[in-house]
């Protein structure tokens, strides 16, 4: 009976492991896998075809400065929105709560009033500060409606995507929409 006792024991153990494991604190922090973006980056903005499925895409650079905090970041954004528009500058800001949570934004852009933003971020995957996946979500609108905004970026190495989905809060049930990515590698290497 002792022996059945101790078996049983070590299974209920051995089945616990995996459940501790993701109890265990990730590789990196939340703040370390945001302030990793530091530097130059290159790509696309990329936008979904409804009607084909197919990405399309614009180039665009990005420029990521992490100020003297190690919190705030200046992130510096241009692409060509073709031949009426021309390029397109954006300039935004970050800074990561005292909570470790939330992440306040506001982006400037010729023609447009800036709004603040304040972001929920979850770190759902970290390996190493090149390696991570962190969520953001906020209650806002899109296209004029209100939406349940999530952006998902995912860093692999030299490798930086964003994709934006949205959920319409004024309609029934839960339906998430993918709206633009951004597909960068890092620039120079």
């Amino acid at each position: 009976m002792k022996t059945d006792i101790t078996v049983a024991f070590a299974a209920l153990l051995t089945a616990a492991a995996p459940a501790a494991a993701q109890d265990a604190a990730p590789a990196i922090t939340l703040t370390e896998a945001r302030i990793s973006i530091a530097g130059a980056w290159a790509g696309q903005l990329q936008y979904l075809d409804y009607s084909s499925g197919a990405w399309q895409g614009i180039p665009v650079t990005v420029s990521n400065e992490v100020v003297g905090d190690g919190n705030t970041i200046i992130r510096r954004a241009a692409f060509d929105d073709g031949p009426r528009v021309g390029t397109v500058y954006i300039t935004s800001l970050a800074m990561l709560d005292k909570d470790g949570a939330t992440e306040y934004t506001t982006g400037f852009r010729a023609g447009r009033t800036p709004e603040l933003s304040a972001y929920i971020l979850t770190l759902t995957a970290a390996a190493d500060p090149e390696h991570w996946t962190i969520r953001a979500e906020l209650d806002g609108t899109d296209d004029d409606r209100p939406a349940r905004i999530r952006e998902t970026t995912t860093r692999d190495g030299a490798s930086l995507v964003t994709l934006k989905e949205v959920d319409f809060l004024d309609d029934a049930g839960e339906q998430w929409f993918s709206r633009n990515r951004s597909v960068l590698e890092r620039a120079g290497g």
